[in-house]
């Protein structure tokens, strides 16, 4: 049978930790017919690439099912589902938080300040075991499941030392003569279990948050197609679901609705605005024979359309795909992480086993007891505590310090990467620009009184490039004239009339169609203006010119500053734009950028960062626009510009609150000092545990008898996670 490759990403339910998603992968990698499995465990996807002549997605979800995973293998409102069951578990953790955070107070005051009250001890018992065993069940279950197929996680190392300490401090309150028999004075421990459980439960429950909000620009992008829409079906018009539309269908769209589907128009006219695949704001006319896209809103007519591209093959399910395929990419920094807790769980477990063995063998009388508690030592002193808050602990501070300077991190791999960064792309509109088209010329040469009537056709048009002219007659203090049969000429302007007279606002074509004359200096006027990538607009009547007005998308003010900074710090800088050449050639030089690149459509952005990472580069992308979302997805870091849509900022890792670019080169350097000190909390809580764990395992008793009493070994442990957590909080007062 021939071999078909299909590759698809499905939401993945049941994964707790970095573990499970190296089981999933795992599994995944060893089933027959899959040829690669990446997990996302931030968008708790899994991205697949299987043979579908061995292995159906049915066998897949088995695959997993048995090991306690699942996928959600339904086309239809599959994330929809995954979301929901995401949410439960949210509300669930978040309950489970609060009431062994509840219950764990009352435990940690007697535990360390009414150590030796006999009747606490019982009352810890009392309050300890419903965290451990209700509130807590999730890291026994897991470790359980699996237990069952043979793999440890973090959640094994958690249950292990919380629930031997537990049972050992049951036995020393229930059988305190044993210890002392031994010469050994019994110790509870009931604190250091509900502690551990109620810091890992609450660090949980932020990462379930976090993880919520990673997957909402991939809901945007998905609502922005109609769930119905309007066709023409056995001669009448009807409304239909968007799964039932069908290649050669008569679509119906009215003003303010957006495009179901791919198409060209059949018949009528409208402006649609496309800004979510060219980036630019200037709506484009559409008139039979153009085409249309799913996604963009229709503005101001009536039109119907032949429907061309339906499904996954319109053009917004490709970029939705694109950002899914994207996101599905693991970070680094999770790759380290990965290894380090696989390789640690079971080496502190073997430890531990390894240390009563010996204890056994060699202690002698004593050998037992020092085995049990040598053992229960290793365990607890090596509780993962520091190693897991190493890595959050410092983000949350970077996070922090980057929202008092306008910079908005979501996630780790940005941090990890950004002082990487090695070439950056800039989009043009809004990102090097403002955004906003605004007047920056004008000319005029009849009765100026003609404003107020230039402002009332303005007022009336739905053109961008009018909100600017209105603007400046604004800020004039222009009155709004009467004007009467208001209309538009298609794809060439307005027209009105006022005082008898006809007007008209539009371009050059329109200009010329009047048969209106200009002079040789004038028209120099005008083609310098061009030069300058300024669109110009004429103002008219029936006989003669009256003004033109030059508007242009003005650079913003420390663009060129922050342009030249990144260039200062070795890094690339590149201009990729969907306006026209001319316009990118001049901002380009405007502002000290010597690549640029434009008439470029999103998927060009994409494949020109993929060239730069074929080469070696560490990309940033810099846009604001739904047309930026794939190239976003597919940088090494991504940033979005404040104020732009919300799909931009959503697949971006990192938003600016601020329209200066000089906050870039501040991230960067941010990025840097997070890594650092991610890099020195692993540090020690790798040495501490290299220097702790034989001690705790009894190495020092046969030079001085010292054995670490399991208390001691708890403090020790609240320590480290101590020391971690106030050496990620130096970065606060650092200066980025």
């Amino acid at each position: 049978m021939e071999a078909t490759i299909n590759k698809d990403t499905f939401p993945v339910t049941g994964m707790s930790c970095a573990g499970c998603a190296g089981s999933v992968e795992n599994i995944l990698r060893k089933t027959d017919g899959v040829q690669t499995a990446n997990v996302n465990f931030a968008a708790n996807s899994v991205l697949v690439e299987y043979d579908t002549s061995i292995i159906t997605k049915e066998q897949l979800k088995e695959s997993l099912q048995s090991a306690g995973y699942d996928i959600i293998i339904e086309k239809d409102n599959a994330y929809e589902k995954q979301q929901e069951l995401e949410d439960q578990h949210y509300q669930e953790t978040k309950k489970r938080t609060l009431w062994a955070a509840i219950l764990t107070l009352p435990v940690f005051v007697i535990g360390m300040f009414f150590m030796h009250w006999h009747t606490g001890h019982y009352i810890e018992f009392i309050f300890a075991t419903p965290v451990l065993f209700v509130f807590g069940r999730e890291f026994f279950v897991n470790t359980w499941k699996q237990a069952k197929h043979r793999k440890v996680n973090m959640d094994t190392l958690v249950a292990l030392s919380t629930g031997i300490a537990y049972v050992f401090s049951v036995f020393t309150l229930f059988f305190p003569a044993y210890f002392l028999r031994h010469g050994i004075e019994p110790h509870v421990y009931f604190e250091a279990a509900t502690v551990i459980i109620t810091f890992i439960l609450l660090g949980r429950l932020l990462e379930a948050k976090a993880k919520t909000n990673t997957s909402t620009a991939l809901k945007k992008l998905m609502g922005l197609q109609p769930k119905t829409l309007r066709a023409i079906i056995n001669g009448e018009e009807a409304e239909i679901p968007i799964e039932a539309v069908e290649i050669g269908n008569t679509i119906i769209v009215h003003p303010g609705e957006r495009i179901p589907v791919d198409g060209v128009v059949v018949s009528g006219n409208s402006t649609v605005n496309e800004s979510m695949i060219t980036g630019e704001p200037i709506a484009v006319e559409k008139k039979a024979g153009d085409k249309v896209f799913a996604g963009t809103v229709n503005q101001t007519g009536n039109f119907q359309f032949t429907a061309e591209k339906v499904g996954k093959d319109t053009f917004l399910a490709h970029i939705i795909q694109r950002v899914q395929e994207a996101q599905g990419s693991k970070a680094p920094v999770q790759r380290l992480v990965d290894k380090i807790a696989s390789v640690f769980v079971p080496v502190v477990m073997g430890i531990a086993l390894l240390t009563f063995i010996v204890w056994i063998s060699v202690g002698g009388e004593l050998g037992f007891s020092h085995g049990f508690t040598t053992a229960i030592a290793v365990l607890i002193i090596a509780c993962p505590c520091a190693l897991g808050l190493a890595t959050p602990t410092a983000i949350m501070v970077g996070i922090g310090k980057g929202a008092e300077n306008n910079i908005l991190i979501k996630d780790a791999e940005s941090l990890e990467l950004g002082h990487k960064v090695n070439a950056i792309i800039l989009d043009k509109t809004g990102t090097i620009t403002k955004g906003k088209p605004t007047v920056t010329d004008v000319k005029w040469f009849a009765n100026e009184q003609d404003k107020s009537i230039l402002l009332a056709m303005e007022l009336a048009s739905e053109h961008p490039l009018a909100f600017a002219i209105v603007a400046k007659l604004k800020e004039e203090g222009v009155q709004v004239a009467p004007i009467t049969d208001f209309d538009s000429i298609t794809g060439q302007g307005i027209t009105a009339k006022a005082n008898e007279n006809v007007y008209f606002v539009g371009s050059r074509e329109l200009l010329a169609s009047k048969s209106i004359l200009i002079d040789d200096e004038l028209d120099h006027t005008i083609k310098e203006w061009q030069q300058e990538s300024k669109t110009v607009i004429f103002f008219m009547d029936e006989k003669k010119l009256i003004a033109i007005y030059g508007i242009t998308d003005e650079i913003k003010e420390n663009s060129i500053a922050a342009i030249a900074e990144l260039k200062r710090k070795g890094i690339d800088v590149f201009m990729v734009t969907g306006d026209n050449q001319n316009t990118a050639e001049s901002v380009a030089k405007k502002v000290g950028i010597d690549y640029f690149k434009g008439n470029a459509l999103p998927q060009d952005k994409s494949e020109f960062i993929k060239e730069l990472q074929s080469k070696g580069k560490i990309v940033a992308m810099v846009g604001d626009g739904i047309n930026d979302s794939e190239a976003l997805a597919q940088a090494d870091v991504s940033i979005a510009m404040a104020h732009g849509s919300d799909v931009a900022m959503e697949v971006a890792k990192i938003t600016l609150t601020t329209s200066d670019l000089a906050a870039i080169p501040k991230a960067f350097n941010l990025s840097s000092l997070t890594v650092n000190g991610i890099r020195q909390n692993l540090f020690w809580a790798l040495f501490y545990n290299v220097i702790s764990i034989p001690i705790a395992a009894g190495v020092l008793y046969s030079v001085n008898g010292f054995l670490l009493d399991p208390m001691i070994a708890g403090g020790a442990m609240a320590f480290s996670s101590v020391s971690v957590v106030l050496n990620s909080l130096r970065l606060k007062n650092k200066k980025i």
